[in-house]
């Protein structure tokens, strides 16, 4: 995936919007740092996987005996 610098993004950002709906997703870096992911619209994001499935039906020690 493309990373661009935050000047860069701003310089040409219609040009890199464009790239990006046609399926080049670019990724924003400020200071060397990745900021933002830029990706189209159409896409969607990964699921998170549901962990409250089990909610009520399975218990665990407390912790903070275990310790002592």
């Amino acid at each position: 995936m493309k990373t661009v610098s935050l000047r860069e993004a701003e310089a040409d950002l219609s040009r890199l919007i464009e790239a990006a709906s046609g399926g080049e997703p670019f990724v924003i870096a400020e200071n060397g740092r990745p900021v933002v992911r830029v990706v189209p619209a159409d896409v969607e994001p990964p699921r998170r996987p549901r962990l409250d499935f089990l909610a009520g039906q399975v218990s665990a020690p407390n912790d903070k005996a275990s310790r002592s």
